[in-house]
């Protein structure tokens, strides 16, 4: 599992001309899910993202988890973060996981989130077109990859 995760003052995600979800503080999240992802990437990036300190503390030292900051979450599916680019110029994504892999995996990614983060996380729609707002606090912006966890 890939995700990007972005330091938010606010996300919102609109589908057919309508604001359907949003969060203020927290994170903006972008999950691309691959064939060989399963339950110990769920958890492993779940316990890293609820516990990454990239929010401010008093003095200004990015030292706040988003449990800390009582912060929100926001999950967007995003297949293309698997985009194989190494040959011509247009992107393969043969790496990222067919809809009855990711589907369910997506499914357990949010609701391990919600229950790590003890409310609940805001989701896209997975396979719908969106469009995705955000206002990058900082700008504040993370690559995890579950596969690199040393």
């Amino acid at each position: 599992m890939r995700v990007v995760i972005q330091r938010a003052a606010r996300a919102a995600v609109t589908i057919n001309g309508k604001v359907t979800r949003s969060i203020g503080n927290g994170l903006m999240i972008l999950l691309g899910i691959e064939n060989a992802d399963g339950e110990e990437d769920i958890s492993w990036l779940v316990k890293k993202i609820v516990n990454l300190r990239i929010f401010d503390d008093e003095n200004g030292v990015m030292d706040r988890s988003v449990i800390d900051v009582d912060g929100e979450i926001m999950v967007v599916s995003q297949f293309t973060l698997h985009a194989r680019t190494k040959k011509g110029n247009r992107p393969s994504y043969i790496d990222a996981a067919k809809p009855d892999v990711s589907i369910p995996l997506y499914k357990q990614f949010t609701d391990t989130l919600t229950s790590a983060l003890g409310k609940t996380v805001v989701t896209g729609e997975f396979g719908a077109s969106m469009a995705v707002e955000l206002i990058n606090d900082g700008p504040v912006t993370i690559i995890i990859d579950s596969k690199n966890k040393q």
